[in-house]
């Protein structure tokens, strides 16, 4: 028998599932959220309910919002459910669940005028953003692009804005006209310097119709630095059905995660914060240290053995890390291309780290997916891989396995595997992906002319002729052979 999670049904869920310890009803909101999807939940959501469950932040809970027609979906799930969420921690030897109960409410998602009115309203103190990396209308060079036909509709309409931006940009004014002081702005993606980036995007819009107010939020508005990390794979009917077996529970949308969890947080919160550090948050001065460690070594870890286990057809990450030459691959270009040239992380052992992200890649409990890691390389790469590929050319270091995994993504994006399976599209640019990949079959040059992800790296011959190099033999003998040929060092 199972029970349909919600309200009701909480106090009669199995012993072994854990549930808010608290009474929901007296929660008051603190935070309004952008972006409810897995990671969030499994992430900020988890933090705030374990706060609660210590008879903390109480006047911290979360209100759901969006702007994509799909994110209607989740809401409608989580609405049923009391806005209820089942969290599954899971390591390779034992899985726990609980109940997360620190949302309150979810606006629906594209209501701008429901969003700016609830952001405007002076309890919400915090409104936080993952709203994935390609979410803050970025150029090649990490620089706002006012171009970008959705910053245009909003520049022209700052009444009836389309983006996250814009409906931020209306509550702020608002607030100011009210002489209500500015919420905080704090995002939660993988970017690096993800404040800094957050604020370019706001007073990049700002400035477009009125550059005032955009000196305004730059002289008064928070946006703290912040790296976040928790390996959290979408959720799937074999994610639903695991829940119903083990635990007895009816989620339409529950959240399976690692056990691991880390979030460094600068302390710059001007209307308060909830008392994060007593969850596990760890405060910094500097968090760059911190998001250059996690973003080099993990999120370009997880590219590295990406696209070689896609062209392999293999399914999960777990799986990967099972085949000797993805794991070979993974560890020497980290230990000789990526590692080095990472800074000193304050009480931190970088090889050490390492380690541990390779055991969590290991997790077979998981079920992340290599198709998962695969998407958005368009967005993924300027971001993860590529710096790690400019210092290591501006040091004089090793460069090559670099150089192998951006003909790896290359040839991926030519929609077949090794075993010659169609590759579904894997991103928003897959057809222009595509093209370019099947062109770079007999002119590798052109894929490193993709001026967005590789800036003028096409230019630097020393590593266009190493891409060419590795490319030419990936086509030629195949992904097995290109692997071994790195990790053996012929």
């Amino acid at each position: 028998m199972t029970l349909k999670l919600s309200n009701a049904t909480l106090n009669a869920l199995p012993e072994n599932v854990g549930r808010p310890g608290y009474d929901r009803a007296t929660l008051r909101a603190g935070i309004l959220h952008f972006g409810v999807g897995n990671f969030h939940r499994a992430h900020q959501a988890t933090y705030l309910d374990s706060l609660m469950n210590m008879g903390e932040a109480t006047d911290w809970a979360l209100v759901g919002a969006g702007v994509f027609e799909g994110e209607r979906k989740g809401r409608e799930i989580l609405k049923t459910q009391d806005w209820l969420t089942t969290l599954v921690e899971q390591e390779a030897d034992k899985s726990e669940a609980r109940v997360l109960g620190s949302m309150i409410d979810f606006i629906e998602p594209g209501d701008a005028a429901a969003t700016i009115a609830r952001m405007v309203q002076d309890d919400i103190r915090i409104v936080s953003l993952t709203i994935t990396e390609g979410g803050y209308f970025l150029d090649a060079k990490d620089n706002f692009n006012p171009a970008h036909p959705d910053i245009q509709h909003d520049a022209a309409n700052p009444a009836a804005p389309k983006t996250v931006f814009g409906m931020m940009l209306a509550a702020l004014r608002a607030r100011k006209d009210a002489g209500t002081p500015p919420f905080t702005v704090m995002c939660c993606d993988n970017i690096p310097h993800n404040g800094s980036v957050t604020r370019r995007t706001l007073t990049g819009l700002a400035r477009l119709s009125d550059p005032d107010f955009a000196d305004w939020i730059e002289a008064n508005v928070a946006f703290p630095n912040a790296m976040v990390d928790r390996i959290t794979p979408a959720t799937t009917d074999r994610e639903r059905n695991i829940l119903k077996e083990d635990f007895g529970i009816e989620d339409g949308w529950p959240v399976f995660c690692e056990d691991f969890t880390q979030w460094v947080l600068e302390d710059n919160f001007p209307l308060g914060r909830p008392p994060l550090e007593k969850a596990g948050v760890q405060f910094a001065e500097d968090v760059t240290p911190f998001e250059l460690m996690k973003l080099r070594i993990l999120n370009a870890g997880h590219a590295v053995i990406a696209y070689p286990a896609g062209l392999l057809d293999i399914h999960f990450v777990h799986e990967a890390m099972e085949h000797p030459l993805i794991r070979a691959f993974l560890r020497k270009i980290e230990e000789t291309e990526i590692i080095p040239q990472i800074p000193p992380v304050p009480e931190t052992n970088t090889n050490a780290y390492f380690d541990k992200i390779e055991e969590r890649f290991s997790n077979p409990k998981i079920g992340d997916t290599i198709r998962r890691l695969c998407l958005d390389g368009t967005n993924r790469q300027p971001k993860f891989v590529i710096p790690a590929l400019r210092d290591a050319l501006a040091a004089g270091s090793r460069f090559e396995g670099l150089a192998l995994e951006c003909a790896l993504w290359c040839r991926y994006c030519a929609g077949t595997t090794d075993a010659g399976a169609e590759i579904a599209p894997n991103d928003p640019n897959w057809d222009q992906l595509k093209a370019t990949a099947l062109q770079a079959k007999d002119r590798p040059q052109a894929w490193l002319e993709q001026e967005a992800v590789y800036g003028d790296l096409a230019g630097h011959a020393a590593f266009a002729e190493r891409f060419a190099f590795w490319l030419n033999a990936l086509w030629a003998d195949g992904t097995k052979a290109a692997l071994t040929r790195y990790v053996e060092g012929a």
